[in-house]
């Protein structure tokens, strides 16, 4: 069963990028680091969603592939979530629903408070997340939220 992002994820992760403590900022970016296999269906919702948040900009960052002939570079694994750490516009990170890399991926991501979940479909997430800041819900903590 895939993870959903809780509102309230979204809207701690987006007070912890820096993007002030009464929410986001009008005209702030945040961005949304997804799983190559499911980047081409987040952009895609993106793109047709585009109005609505229409005072943030809002980017699904595509990371690079990080299982190859059924084994999983761990290297590429801790590289893709590191890069999502290291960016003060992260809210959220998306692994796909069979993807093993998550068990590697999901310690780091979750220590910088980033919300980490795994979904069916690139477009499904991307929905979650919009939904999430549409809502403008509380603050709790990250790590209660997904679990």
């Amino acid at each position: 069963m895939a993870r959903r992002l809780a509102p309230a994820l979204v809207a701690l992760a987006l007070v912890a990028s820096g993007c002030g403590s009464g929410g986001v900022s009008a005209g702030a970016t945040v961005s949304i680091y997804v799983a190559a296999p499911l980047c081409k269906g987040a952009q895609q919702r993106l793109t047709q969603e585009a109005n609505t948040a229409p005072d943030l900009h809002i980017r699904a960052i595509c990371l690079p592939p990080v299982e190859s002939k059924g084994r999983i570079d761990i290297a590429t694994v801790g590289a893709n979530a590191r890069r999502a750490t290291e960016d003060s516009t992260a809210i959220a990170y998306i692994e796909g629903p069979s993807q093993r890399s998550g068990k590697f991926s999901r310690p780091i991501v979750e220590a910088a408070d980033i919300g980490w979940t795994q979904a069916g479909s690139g477009a499904t997430a991307i929905s979650h997340v919009l939904g999430a800041l549409d809502a403008g819900s509380p603050r709790v903590s990250v790590r209660k939220a997904l679990h």
